[in-house]
């Protein structure tokens, strides 16, 4: 039955404008995002078999065109479409971490982080830069590596921390294994970081792992 034919209060649109999208499944939250459905499944239908085949959200944003483009339905367009949606997430909270005050918003670093680190297959280092009021003044991906090790070289990093004349910074990077806990030579790489940095009066606020949706602190863990 399509979704037309669904009683009105039933319908995800009319109930999202109602109750807000918070009230709403993944699956009906994907049916709005995609309209219609297909022969024989309604957009609700689709949405579910889109989290079943990518096994969460994640790993549908996450997924190549020609794995979005193997479900029926799905094609470029959409494929387009969702990317469109998840940059205009990232664009948004870098907004707010450029006006606002950064160190005073971890919910929105670590929200940020998120859609930058998460769905990367590879380990990637990135850095924050911040002014003297803890404004974001950009971030850059600074290392790329394997899926178990990135070279980081302290050097680049205070270089770059000086072209963009930032007072602080944050650091960031991703275990795509899952694992969220630091390793040894995650502690190490942060003092030889906060070390470099030191010298240049550059301070170092923290430190973040980020694990699938999950995201680790070092300042609020106390290893600063």
């Amino acid at each position: 039955m399509a979704i037309t034919d669904w009683p009105t209060d039933q319908r995800p649109r009319e109930r999202l404008l109602k109750h807000g999208p918070q009230a709403l499944s993944d699956a009906e939250l994907l049916a709005v995002f995609l309209r219609v459905g297909v022969a024989g499944k309604s957009a609700v239908d689709l949405g579910r078999e889109m989290t079943l085949h990518f096994g969460s959200l994640n790993g549908l944003f996450s997924a190549s065109l020609s794995d979005f483009s193997a479900i029926n339905g799905l094609g470029p367009a959409k494929f387009a479409q969702l990317q469109a949606v998840l940059e205009l997430g990232r664009r948004s909270l870098a907004e707010e971490l450029e006006n606002g005050n950064s160190f005073n918003s971890p919910a929105a670093v670590k929200q940020y982080l998120q859609l930058q680190l998460m769905n990367k297959a590879h380990e990637s280092f990135l850095v924050l830069f911040l002014d003297v009021k803890n404004r974001l003044i950009c971030a850059d991906e600074l290392f790329r590596g394997t899926l178990s090790h990135t070279s980081v070289y302290p050097r680049e990093v205070v270089k770059a921390a000086l072209s963009h004349n930032a007072a602080s910074v944050m650091l960031a990077h991703n275990h795509p294994s899952g694992t969220m806990e630091p390793s040894s030579a995650d502690f190490s790489l942060t003092h030889t970081l906060k070390q470099a940095l030191d010298l240049v009066g550059v301070r170092v606020l923290d430190h973040f792992i980020v694990a699938g949706t999950r995201v680790y602190s070092f300042a609020e863990h106390g290893q600063l």
